[in-house]
């Protein structure tokens, strides 16, 4: 019901009281005149009922003041019309005989006597005068300070209309409460008998019926705390209420004090009126004086200025009288838009009234609209609460024997449960038993397969070497270089290789309108990748782990791909960063029953002569040298042998060694290799199982260019390194040729690189020739030389090959460099991660169990 309230903000609404002091100009004597009756109140009430912003619309109506107020304005103006008109006689009347009694005086002769008697009767006069304006004056500020409280009084009474609207509004306050109780006591009755009839702890529509009761009190608590709220307001408008009962007391003793103040001063005024009127009709008092010529002259002049000055008073007092005239027209236009506003205004109260009572009407229509909903839907839920209890009556006629069954089994398994723990000791005792059985049995089970594993071992690296045996000691690889982007850009760009799709170990090459065949062991096309052809090789690879000695070189002319086969780039290794990786995941694979120890050592052979890249001044001299131990092996004295144990370690060897290689620039390479370089790889083994001991080598050499010197275009120093270059291989076919011959004597002494390769290419080692050749047909008479020279070693055939036990000669000598890689980078100029220690052959023991 409160938030159907309407109510008008027409702004500041001026009171009649600031209306007249506003519009009129009036002074505190006039305002005093108008308060003094004792209807004044009702000034006060009507800008409070008609303009209030938070005022009842149906209480306005009825208050009796809002009608009063016509009349009362009416005689105020009347009784103002009265006053102004009684004080214009006065003075008139004043004005006049003062006027003409001077005139008279005047006209007459002056005689001594009659000035006395004059100026004597005007100073009584003006004293007289002076007397009444000093008590009027008082009085007027008397009256001033009365109105001033008055209209505090009547400002602190403002809240009367709105204590009555309050009042009404708790008495339908009341009224609505009434009736929520009453609908929620017929709703609790109904909601009691939904539960009665639901007894069943089962059914669904309980939990609905709980919902509703908590909600039912939720609304019951919102209701108390509204009451409360209201319980304040009403002590509050008690406490209100008897402040303004004690400030209306005040107001009417104010009012009764200014009563007796007004009927005092109209007692005053009365007896100053009747002593004027006194000495205005009592004969002069004559008194003869003497008086010469010139004082009478005097006394004229200064009758004469008293005469203009009154004349001046008395055109400010018609002037003041039409001021009033004029206001007195304003305030009557004023009370009549005044009196048409008050018509609007009942207007609008009457259709807000209606409104009003239209919103009433539709509330309370809505009240029954859904209350007669909530019983519909009570009702219906009710039904459905009765059905679904006669559907869980039926479940529980068939449940019964279920539950019958269940007591049963319960039974049965409480009395198996008290059994369980003899059974569970029992059950415990078996299984130890079976335990114990199984793990003896597993103990001769894993002795005998301990024994089958080793024999298996030993079957799989005879018939792994039986199967490299059978392809040949001396296998021959060739893999074609695909063509760049500056050679496919030139004018003769076209290949003169073909393949075969049948067959990948023929290779065909067109010189001179002829086709020429080459069948090697594998042939790899340009786009072969460097996974491919280390697949082809790991076989080889893993032999040495099995104590074989193993050589792998690239043989071809500059700039056919040798070192990118061998050494690769970082995001695309070659065949030695492969190989030790896969020895590395070999050697795990193999743990814990193998312990192996990999050494690495890098060398350079360079115009005939040794040099170890892996040493701080790689320009001193090696000499290679048989082994003093009779077993015939050969070994290089000072030799650097590093530890690695990660492929960080091989990278950093990697890169010493790179960077202490002699490369040049010929016709054929930018940065073509001018000497041979050997990676030498010593894989030494321990087996705790067996209690025994390998050693495999492994050789990968890259092999420096084997073009002709017309064909690189050497001269000078780039010459003789290109006459040594050929010797050394010329060196190498001899003893390829003698090999092949089966000569009795191999001349591995030609050259300083057949002699350091000659356990890589006697009867007990494993050799892989990867033969790199260029498609383009400037390069065809190198092609064909390198594959007629592969071609040449791969029908070369050597002894069968053999492990290499501890016992055995090895490539350690008894003087040589031992080094062990730590985590500090390679560089040239640091000496903290290398140290050499000389010892004698056999000193070095690896761990065993």
């Amino acid at each position: 019901m409160f938030g159907t309230r309407k109510t008008w903000d027409i702004g500041h609404a001026l009171c009649l009281q600031e209306l007249w002091n506003k519009d009129l100009s009036l002074d505190a004597s006039l305002v005093e005149f108008l308060m003094s009756d004792e209807d004044d109140g009702s000034f006060l009430s009507l800008p409070a009922a008609a303009f209030s912003p938070r005022r009842s619309l149906t209480a306005e109506r009825t208050d009796p003041n809002t009608r009063s107020q016509q009349p009362l304005i009416q005689d105020k103006v009347c009784q103002l019309q009265t006053c102004i008109h009684s004080e214009e006689i006065a003075r008139h009347l004043t004005g006049g005989g003062v006027q003409k009694l001077q005139e008279e005086q005047l006209s007459t002769k002056p005689t001594g006597v009659q000035v006395r008697s004059d100026r004597f009767s005007c100073l009584e006069e003006e004293q007289l005068v002076g007397q009444l304006r000093t008590q009027v004056e008082e009085l007027e500020e008397k009256l001033f300070n009365q109105t001033q409280e008055l209209e505090r009084l009547r400002s602190e009474l403002g809240a009367t209309d709105l204590e009555k609207q309050l009042e009404r509004l708790v008495v339908e306050n009341e009224r609505l409460k009434q009736e929520l109780n009453s609908c929620r006591s017929s709703e609790f009755q109904k909601l009691d008998v939904a539960a009665g009839t639901c007894s069943c702890s089962r059914c669904p529509h309980r939990q609905e019926v709980e919902v509703l009761r908590r909600e039912m009190s939720y609304q019951e608590n919102q209701a108390q705390l509204r009451e409360q709220h209201l319980a304040e307001v009403e002590q509050e408008l008690r406490k209100e209420t008897c402040r303004v009962e004690g400030l209306q007391e005040h107001l009417d003793e104010s009012r009764r004090r200014q009563r007796e103040v007004e009927h005092r001063l109209r007692l005053q005024l009365q007896d100053c009126e009747e002593q004027l009127a006194k000495q205005a009709a009592a004969p002069p008092r004559v008194r003869y004086v003497p008086q010469t010529e010139a004082d009478s002259q005097k006394v004229r002049t200064e009758m004469q200025m008293k005469n203009d000055v009154l004349q001046e008073q008395l055109s400010v007092q018609k002037q003041l009288l039409q001021e009033l005239k004029t206001q007195l027209n304003e305030s009557q236009r004023t009370c009549t838009q005044l009196r048409t506003q008050i018509v609007v205004y009942e207007g609008e109260m009457e259709r807000a009234q209606s409104q009003l009572e239209a919103e009433m009407q539709n509330l309370e229509e809505e009240k029954n609209r859904v209350i007669e909903e909530a019983f519909i839907r009570a009702e219906s839920e009710m039904n459905a609460v009765h059905e679904n209890l006669a559907g869980v009556r039926l479940n529980l006629l068939t449940l019964q024997p279920a539950l019958r069954t269940l007591t049963v089994d319960y039974n049965s398994l409480k009395k198996q449960a008290q059994d369980f723990p003899s059974m569970l000791d029992k059950a415990i005792r078996d299984a130890k038993q079976e335990i114990c059985q199984v793990i003896s049995q597993v103990s001769s089970t894993s002795q005998d397969l301990l024994q089958k594993y080793k024999r298996e071992m030993n079957l799989r690296k005879k018939i792994h070497n039986e199967l490299v045996r059978l392809k040949g000691n001396i296998r021959v690889f060739c893999r074609v270089r695909p063509v760049s982007q500056d050679e496919q850009d030139s004018a003769d760009s076209r290949t003169v290789l073909s393949f075969d799709s049948d067959d990948s170990d023929v290779l065909y090459i067109s010189n001179k309108g002829k086709t020429m065949t080459f069948e090697l062991d594998k042939v790899f096309p340009p786009q072969a990748t460097q996974e491919e052809v280390f697949q082809e090789v790991q076989s080889l690879v893993t032999s040495c782990i099995d104590g074989y000695n193993v050589c792998i070189f690239a043989y071809g002319q500059t700039g056919s791909g040798k070192t990118y086969t061998m050494e690769g780039v970082t995001s695309d290794p070659g065949i030695n960063q492969r190989a030790l990786r896969l020895l590395f995941s070999e050697v795990m694979e193999k743990a814990p029953d193998w312990v192996y120890r990999i050494t690495v050592s890098m060398v350079e052979i360079y115009n005939e002569t040794l040099r170890d890249l892996l040493r701080e001044n790689p320009g001193d001299k090696l000499d290679i040298r048989l082994n003093p131990d009779g077993s015939g092996q050969l070994y290089v004295p000072g030799l650097t042998e590093i530890t690695v144990q990660s492929p960080e370690d091989i990278n950093k060897v990697f890169e010493l060694g790179h960077m202490n290689r002699a490369t040049a620039c010929t016709n054929l390479n930018e940065h073509s290799s001018r000497s041979h370089a050997l990676l030498i790889i010593i894989v030494s083994g321990f087996n705790s199982t067996a209690g025994t001991r390998t050693q495999g080598k492994l050789n990968l050499v890259d092999l420096a260019g084997s073009e002709r010197i017309g064909k690189s275009g050497a001269e000078g120093s780039r010459l003789r390194e290109a006459q040594c270059i050929n010797k050394s291989l010329s060196a190498l076919g001899d003893v390829i040729s003698a090999l092949r011959g089966k000569y009795a004597h191999v001349p591995f002494r030609n050259s300083r690189l057949t002699y350091l390769l000659q356990d890589s290419l006697s009867g007990d080692s494993k050799t892989l020739m990867m033969v790199q050749v260029s498609p383009l047909p400037g390069n065809m008479s190198e092609s064909v030389c390198s594959l007629k020279f592969a071609q040449r070693v791969r029908s070369v055939e050597l002894n069968s090959s053999s492990r290499r036990h501890e016992n055995s000669s090895t490539s350690s000598s008894p003087t040589h460099n031992s080094v062990e890689l730590d985590s500090p980078p390679v560089t040239p100029g640091q000496q903290c991660w290398v140290h050499t220690v000389f010892h004698l052959q056999n000193s070095q023991q690896l761990p065993q169990e």
